[in-house]
C-alpha cells in the first residue's frame, strides 16, 4: 500500500505541475522501495537501442564530375588528349554543343574536376559546396578566376574493371568560381587553379540515415519494437499532422527522419535516439534517473549520461538541472546541452557561458543554442555577437540564423544577387567576416568602419577602388569595349561595397577588395573568413589525464558497441569524448590574448585542399586554429 500511495502522490505532484525537485523526491521515495531487485539487476534489464543496432548513414558521400568552366580572361587553355577530355566531349556534344573541340581551345575556357561531399541526412533540393579544380597534366590552364562553370551531373564514381564507372547522378551544379584573391601567379600559382562554387550544388535525392538491427536480434518484431521506441519520444508534424520519426523498413532496417531540433546536430540525433530503451516500466525509469544523477555529475561520465538523460526526455529535467549546480565546467556545459535540446529555458545562459569562455566547448554550444526556440536562447546568442572572440561572434551570428532566419537583426539582404549582406550595429570591436563555405557572404560587426585613405585597390579584373581625396573614394569599373561606370562615395566601409556591387562587381570582387585593403592596411580592423569553431578541441579538466582516457575507451566501447561494431558513424562519441595530449590553455589567457592582438587576420584564404564535412558540425567543415 505504501508504494501505491507513494506512486499516486508522485502522479499527482507532475499533473498539478509542482517543483521539479518535489517530482524528483517522489521518485526517491519510490526507490526505497524497491527491495527486491538491485540497481545493478534494473539497468540490466533496461535494453537500450544502441544495444541491438547500429547508424547507417554517417559518412558523408563524395560526388564528382567533369566540366567546363568559361568567363576566363585568357587564363584557361586546350587540355591535352585525355580520358577526362573525352568524356567532356562527349558530355558536350549529349547536350547539342556545336563545335566542342573549339570551345575547348579556346583560352576563356578550362576543363575542371567537381567534386562534393553531400553530409549525413542531406534533403532532396538542399544545396552543397563544389570543389573545383584543374588537374595537374593541364599546365596551360593559369587561373580559375572569374570562371563561371556551366552546369555539371554530380554522381558516385568508382574504377571497375580497369575503368572509371559513373553511378547514379545524385546533384547537379553550375555558377560562379570563389578563388582565393590572395594568390600570386609567380608564388601560390597552384591556389588560382582551384576554386569553390558556394551552394552552388544542388541534391537531387535524399540521402537517408537509419538504424541497423544487430544480426543477433534482427526479427520483424525487433524492428517494429525499435520503430516504436523511437516514435515514443519523437515526432513531426506535416500539415498539422504528428508522424513518428522511425520508419521500420525491414527486419533489420529503421529509416529515419531528422527532427527539426536536430537539423543542426544529427550525429548526436542519432547518439540520442540510441540511448532510447526498447521499453521500461516507470520504477525502472525512476532508478535508472538515480543512476544517471550520479553519473552526470562525475564529468568521467557526464557526456554519456546527459545523453541518455535527453533521450528520456521531459522527465529528466530535475536530474540536469541539478547538473547546472556543479562547480565542474563540463557537468555543467553538459548538463545545459541536454537541456537545450529539450528546449529548456534554464539552458541558454550556462551555454553561452560556455561558448564564451571555453573554446573545446564553443561548437557544441552555439549549436545547442540554435537548436532551441525559447527567447532566451536569442538573447543570449544576442549578447555574444558582442564578444572580443571572433568565432564566438560569428558563431553567434550563424546560431542566430539556424534559429531563424528571417530574424531582423541577421536577415541582412541580397546585394545584385551577388552575395548576402549584413551590417550589424554591435558594441564590440569592428571585425569584417566573408565566408568560403555554405554561401557567399559577408558580414560586417560595426556600422561605422571605414577604410584610411589615400588606397588603391583592385576588385577583379575591371574594378578598381581609388581612394586619393580624405575620406572619398571612387569606384570604376572599365570593361573593354562596354565602356566605363564610376561611383564616388565616402570612405565608409558599407558605401564602398554597394558601390563595387553597383558598378556590376561580383562576391569574389568585392572578397578581393577586402582581402588587399587588409592586406595594405587601409582596413584596421579584423578580417575574418569562416571563423568558426572546431569540434576537434578536447577539453580535460583537472582529472588526471590516465584516468579520464581510460573512461573515455570504455564510454567509446559502450556508445558503438563491443569490438567497433558501429564502424559507419562518425559521431560525438567517437570524437569529442577522447582526450588529446595536454590541457586546453586557460580561458582567460586566451582571452586576454584575443583582446590585445595586433587585429591582423588569423587566417589564410585557402580553397579546401581535399574535403569538407557536414554543415551542421559547426567546424568539420571549417577548421580555424584557435580563436
Amino acid at each position: 500500500m505504501a508504494h501505491h500511495h507513494a506512486v499516486r502522490l508522485c502522479s499527482r505532484y507532475f499533473l498539478w505541475g509542482f517543483l521539479p525537485w518535489l517530482v524528483l523526491g517522489c521518485t526517491e521515495s519510490s526507490l526505497r522501495l524497491q527491495s527486491n531487485n538491485s540497481l545493478e539487476e534494473v539497468l540490466d534489464e533496461v535494453v537500450l537501442l544502441r544495444d541491438v543496432t547500429g547508424a547507417f548513414g554517417g559518412h558523408p558521400m563524395e560526388i564528382q564530375a567533369i566540366g567546363l568552366v568559361a568567363n576566363l580572361d585568357g587564363t584557361g587553355g586546350d587540355p591535352p588528349p585525355s580520358g577526362f577530355r573525352q568524356m567532356l566531349v562527349t558530355e558536350m556534344q549529349k547536350r547539342g554543343v556545336d563545335s566542342p573541340a573549339k570551345i575547348l581551345a579556346s583560352p576563356s575556357t578550362a576543363l575542371v574536376l567537381a567534386r562534393a561531399e553531400l553530409p549525413p541526412g542531406i534533403q532532396k533540393g538542399d544545396r552543397f559546396d563544389v570543389e573545383v579544380y584543374v588537374p595537374q597534366e593541364h599546365g596551360e590552364v593559369t587561373s580559375l578566376r572569374d570562371g563561371i562553370m556551366y552546369e555539371v551531373r554530380l554522381a558516385e564514381q568508382a574504377v571497375a574493371g580497369g575503368r572509371l564507372r559513373q553511378g547514379k547522378v545524385l546533384g547537379l551544379a553550375q555558377g560562379s568560381l570563389l578563388v582565393d584573391p590572395s594568390g600570386d601567379p609567380d608564388e601560390r600559382a597552384g591556389e588560382l587553379r582551384r576554386g569553390v562554387m558556394l551552394g552552388g550544388g544542388v541534391a537531387l535525392e535524399s540521402r537517408p540515415i537509419g538504424l541497423l538491427i544487430r544480426p543477433e536480434s534482427q526479427s520483424i518484431r525487433t524492428s517494429a519494437q525499435v520503430g516504436a521506441a523511437i516514435n515514443r519520444r519523437f515526432h513531426r508534424t506535416q500539415r498539422g499532422i504528428k508522424a513518428g520519426v522511425a520508419v521500420p523498413k525491414t527486419d533489420e532496417f529503421i529509416d529515419l527522419v531528422v527532427h527539426p531540433r536536430y537539423k543542426d546536430n544529427v550525429y548526436r540525433y542519432v547518439d540520442v535516439l540510441r540511448s532510447i530503451p526498447i521499453s521500461e516500466t516507470t520504477a525502472q525509469r525512476q532508478m535508472r534517473l538515480r543512476y544517471l544523477r550520479q553519473r552526470l555529475v562525475d564529468p568521467l561520465t557526464a557526456a554519456d549520461a546527459a545523453i541518455q538523460l535527453e533521450a528520456i526526455g521531459g522527465d529528466s529535467q530535475p536530474v540536469l538541472l541539478h547538473g547546472l549546480e556543479s562547480a565542474d565546467p563540463e557537468v555543467r556545459f553538459r548538463s545545459a546541452e541536454a537541456l537545450a535540446y529539450l528546449d529548456l529555458p534554464p539552458a541558454a545562459e550556462p551555454c553561452a557561458d560556455a561558448a564564451r569562455d571555453y573554446p573545446a566547448f564553443r561548437a557544441a554550444a552555439l549549436t545547442a543554442l540554435g537548436s532551441m526556440d525559447d527567447p532566451s536562447a536569442r538573447d543570449a546568442l544576442v549578447q555574444l555577437l558582442d564578444e572580443p572572440s571572433a568565432e564566438t561572434r560569428y558563431g553567434a551570428y550563424r546560431a542566430l540564423r539556424s534559429m531563424n532566419p528571417h530574424d531582423p537583426l541577421v536577415r541582412g539582404e541580397s546585394l545584385g544577387d551577388a552575395f548576402s549582406y549584413h551590417l550589424l550595429d554591435t558594441s564590440g570591436p569592428a571585425m569584417v567576416h566573408v565566408a568560403r563555405s555554405r554561401r557567399a557572404e559577408i558580414v560586417i560587426f560595426g556600422s561605422d568602419e571605414r577604410l584610411e585613405t589615400p588606397v588603391i585597390l583592385d576588385a577583379g579584373n575591371y574594378v578598381q577602388v581609388n581612394g586619393t581625396a580624405a575620406d572619398r573614394v571612387e569606384v570604376v569599373k572599365i570593361t573593354p569595349g562596354e565602356g566605363e561606370q564610376r561611383r564616388r562615395v565616402t570612405a565608409k566601409l558599407d558605401d564602398v561595397v554597394r558601390a563595387i556591387v553597383e558598378v556590376g562587381g561580383s562576391y569574389p570582387d568585392v572578397v578581393q577588395a577586402l582581402t588587399q585593403a587588409k592586406a595594405t592596411g587601409s582596413l584596421k580592423c579584423r578580417f575574418e573568413v569562416d571563423a568558426l569553431p572546431d569540434w576537434g578541441r578536447r577539453y580535460v579538466g583537472p582529472q588526471l589525464a590516465e584516468g579520464r582516457s581510460k573512461s573515455s575507451r570504455r564510454m567509446k566501447d559502450s556508445v558503438l558497441g563491443e569490438g567497433g561494431v558501429d564502424t559507419e558513424w562518425e559521431g560525438e562519441a567517437a570524437e569529442i569524448y577522447l582526450i588529446g595530449e595536454g590541457d586546453e590553455e586557460p580561458h582567460e589567457k586566451r582571452r586576454e590574448a584575443e583582446a590585445a592582438e595586433d587585429l591582423s587576420s588569423e587566417r589564410v584564404f585557402l580553397v579546401p585542399d581535399r574535403r569538407w564535412s557536414w554543415p551542421t558540425r559547426i567546424g568539420r567543415m571549417w577548421s580555424p586554429q584557435g580563436e
